[in-house]
């Protein structure tokens, strides 16, 4: 009995000093956010996604700056909270929220704001902004280290206006910035932010782009076990050595591969993707093939806050790969097109053209391209391209109709057959009307035309494939299994009718 109370005792005094310890942990919590400051990511429903969401380029000045020398931290903190508050001004212009103003502008600045984003929500005018690049320089920082003096330049802003729901205009435009900050209970905030003059700025001119895609002859390529995912651990330079052998024996001189933007690791590139990238062309090389890389693959959101992360992806790859022997040139997107009715034609091409621009100064060398599925698409951004690339998996009959509508309305512009192929596929979802001696005559049929126009082309593809994910084509059995047998060569390494059609074209033998 005795020992039964002192367990009690025991029991009550521990859970009396398990209760005075969750107060006290509670009070200090609660002491320490009123003096340190809130965390931005625990108090802002974008805070924590901002450097995910929103990653413009910035290229710092310290040279010259006055006050107390500043810290690469205290830069790096100075950084981050001004560029932030671009973010939840852009948001708040788009979206009419001000969640997130007070913490990035002192409150006259944020009275400014929040009358600006009244006016325009009474006037239903919204805007959707970005920006795509800042040059700081830092003027002058406080000895007690509150306050910063900035100007930034030559800030890189795009704008999308839209009056009482309707899409009005899209401009680009640079300007500068003079900028005061404070730091204010652990935010950097904007007090002061003063439109200047642009100081002048050279702007580079691209070199003449020296090019001959008229001797072209390529294939789509994936690996047979890996379709449509070669990187990463599914990566085999064995396994694709000895498709570029085979390729090469063809008679063939160059491929076309793909980088999907997410598995890449969009914004922030994964390195060892991107060194596998390297030696895919670093294979390529050793067999004498052309690489011709298509971007993107797989990214459809082309809106103007997404921006930012393309640049940084699109940077990355071009700027490892532009000094490549092997590379052809950049194709900007597969198949954008087809994105035209769900994402919208002017979000597509106007995402397009930015990219076609962004890669254009940071490779001077190589052309560039955009893989339109369907030929009548290829007529949209003919000026910001080097040569025009078109896809068709349609009757032979009519290709040639279709290429010279497509002549006439690019004019002397190179063109390109960047995609075409049949399926061999026999089965119950097509009532087995293909076989492989059909997949053949089909090639046989197109090469006429290719000869005909003199146009140069890529075959859809080197292997059938035991398996086609379902972002290609969907779940449909009956588009899946088509879709798994376009290669000239079968799932048994067998090499089908349609390999000995294209290396007699191409060799002038009967293999």
């Amino acid at each position: 009995m005795m020992a039964r109370k002192n367990l009690y005792r025991s029991l009550l005094l521990l859970s009396f000093l398990a209760l005075n310890a969750g107060i006290i942990y509670g009070l200090a919590a609660a002491w320490s956010f009123l003096n340190t400051g809130a965390d931005k990511s625990s108090i802002l429903h974008i805070g924590g996604a901002i450097e995910k969401a929103y990653q413009p380029k910035i290229v710092w000045t310290t040279n010259g700056q006055r006050g107390r020398k500043i810290s690469q931290q205290a830069l790096s903190e100075l950084e981050k909270d001004y560029i932030n508050a671009w973010y939840v001004k852009n948001i708040a212009l788009s979206t009419f929220d001000v969640l997130g103003i007070e913490d990035y502008y002192t409150e006259d600045a944020r009275e400014h704001l929040k009358q600006l984003i009244k006016n325009n929500l009474d006037n239903q005018v919204r805007i959707e902004a970005t920006t795509l690049s800042h040059h700081p320089r830092l003027e002058f920082y406080s000895l007690d280290g509150k306050l910063a003096v900035l100007t930034d330049n030559h800030v890189v802003q795009v704008e999308k206006i839209f009056a009482n729901g309707q899409f009005l205009q899209q401009q680009k435009s640079t300007h500068s910035y003079q900028v005061i900050l404070m730091l204010e209970d652990g935010f950097w905030r904007v007090r002061q932010m003063v439109k200047i003059q642009n100081p002048p700025e050279v702007q580079a001119q691209r070199e003449e782009v020296s090019f001959n895609v008229n001797s072209l002859k390529g294939i789509n390529y994936y690996p047979k076990d890996n379709p449509w995912d070669m990187f990463g651990k599914n990566f085999d330079s064995e396994a694709i050595t000895a498709d570029f052998e085979t390729i090469s024996s063809l008679g063939l001189n160059s491929v076309r591969v793909f980088v999907p933007y997410e598995t890449f690791g969009a914004a922030s590139v994964k390195t060892e993707y991107l060194d596998q990238l390297e030696e895919l062309l670093n294979l390529a090389q050793h067999n004498n093939l052309k690489v011709l890389v298509t971007l993107f693959d797989f990214y459809g959101n082309y809106e103007l806050m997404d921006w930012t992360l393309t640049h940084r992806h699109a940077e990355t790859v071009v700027s490892r790969l532009q000094n490549h022997e092997a590379l052809l040139g950049w194709d900007l997107k597969n198949e954008p097109d087809l994105d035209f009715d769900s994402r919208g034609k002017e979000n597509v091409l106007g995402w397009l053209s930015e990219m076609a621009q962004l890669i254009k100064k940071k490779d001077s060398i190589h052309p560039i391209t955009i893989g339109w599925f369907a030929p009548e698409a290829a007529i949209n951004l003919v000026e910001q391209v080097d040569f025009v690339s078109f896809h068709y998996y349609e009757e032979p009959k009519n290709l040639k109709e279709r290429v010279a509508a497509l002549k006439e309305a690019i004019g002397e512009k190179p063109m390109v057959l960047e995609e075409y192929g049949k399926s061999s596929y026999s089965g119950i979802w097509n009532l087995f009307s293909n076989s492989k001696e059909a997949q053949a005559n089909y090639l046989s049929e197109i090469q006429i035309v290719l000869e005909e126009e003199q146009l140069p082309s890529f075959i859809w593809t080197l292997h059938d494939f035991e398996t086609v994910p379902t972002q290609v084509v969907g779940r449909k059995p009956w588009r899946k299994a088509p879709q798994k047998h376009f290669g000239l060569i079968d799932l048994n390494g067998e090499k089908k009718p349609a390999y000995h059609t294209i290396i007699k074209k191409e060799k002038g033998t009967t293999n």
